[in-house]
């Protein structure tokens, strides 16, 4: 198995160390000429290549794209339409109609598109989806994420694109359906022309609710996702790397229960090693991802959603 990395950037450093614990990295695509030398120094057994056209040229099974956003369909359509599997970081594109694309000439040339969306690889995350299908948390009335630090702000996407990307995606994957309405606000306080802070509030089917609250200005770093059901709640705190379970419930002649919380389960850390090693598993079982093109679709078409609900909501100076 051979995947070359196209982009070696602060993100695209981290998916080149872990393809070459996977022991399946091939080359490197890197437009920066200091950055490629320096790979070129560390790894003279690797291909290296200041253009990703010409890694295309090459023998490789697959690549993996971390680039921005902008570039990821002109790369990854390429990438499929030379007979390479594809694995590309979140947001896969910026629109849903280049997604669309994308995933269609993936299926033409049956290959394997795959999203990196890397909360859905935290194990904490599929044991929450096991524990409340199988009916322990009773009905499941909401499911909230929070993510919140002073972060890296950016010009180009706002902050629901940037980070609140992960927990879409983790909330659809949860309720396996896009939401029948959205309504959302944003603020820019930093003065941008993007929104720094967003609140969304999602209705899905069987009166499930989704709230995620996400900022790049907050004084205390959390990452925490919350199930509330009919006879319990689950709390993840994702730093942490634990998901509590909360023995906490209202009854229907509205009495309090309370028997207690305890920690049920304790996460990996690891979820881009989970999340590559994944993907090197599709390309030879040619199974789809967890996180397929298709599935970032809907991602996306709902972060278009909030966007719209956004503009719609906020006010801003001229």
């Amino acid at each position: 198995m051979k995947i070359v990395a196209i982009g070696a950037g602060a993100w695209g450093r981290n998916v080149i160390r872990n393809l070459e614990d996977l022991g399946v990295l091939a080359g490197i695509v890197e437009s920066n000429n200091e950055r490629l030398n320096a790979y070129a120094e560390e790894h003279p057994d690797l291909s290296l290549f200041a253009d990703w056209r010409a890694a295309l040229a090459s023998e490789c099974d697959a690549v993996a794209i971390a680039t921005p956003t902008a570039s990821h369909y002109e790369i990854a359509s390429a990438a499929l339409e030379a007979g390479k599997d594809v694995f590309v970081e979140k947001p896969l594109t910026p629109t849903s109609a280049e997604a669309r694309e994308l995933v269609d000439i993936a299926d033409r040339r049956q290959r394997i598109l795959m999203v990196g969306h890397l909360l859905m690889y935290q194990p904490a995350i599929a044991w929450m989806k096991a524990y409340v299908e199988a009916g322990h948390l009773g009905q499941l009335f909401s499911i909230r994420h929070e993510r919140l630090n002073l972060g890296r702000a950016r010009s180009a996407e706002n902050v629901i694109w940037d980070i609140g990307v992960h927990d879409m995606a983790v909330m659809l994957y949860l309720t396996g359906t896009a939401p029948d309405r959205v309504r959302a606000t944003g603020h820019r306080m930093l003065g941008l022309a993007v929104e720094d802070e967003v609140h969304v509030h999602l209705e899905f089917a069987k009166g499930v609710r989704g709230n995620l609250h996400t900022s790049w200005l907050w004084p205390e770093t959390t990452r925490r996702t919350i199930l509330r059901g009919s006879a319990g709640m689950l709390v993840y705190d994702e730093i942490a790397q634990t998901v509590t379970l909360h023995r906490r419930w209202i009854d229907d002649q509205l009495q309090n229960h309370d028997e207690g919380s305890e920690i049920v389960h304790r996460g990996d850390g690891q979820p881009l090693a989970l999340e590559l090693s994944h993907f090197v598993d599709r390309l030879a079982d040619r199974e789809a991802p967890r996180s397929s093109g298709r599935s970032a679709i809907a991602v996306i078409e709902t972060l278009e959603r909030i966007n719209q609900a956004v503009e719609q909501s906020s006010r801003y100076p001229a």
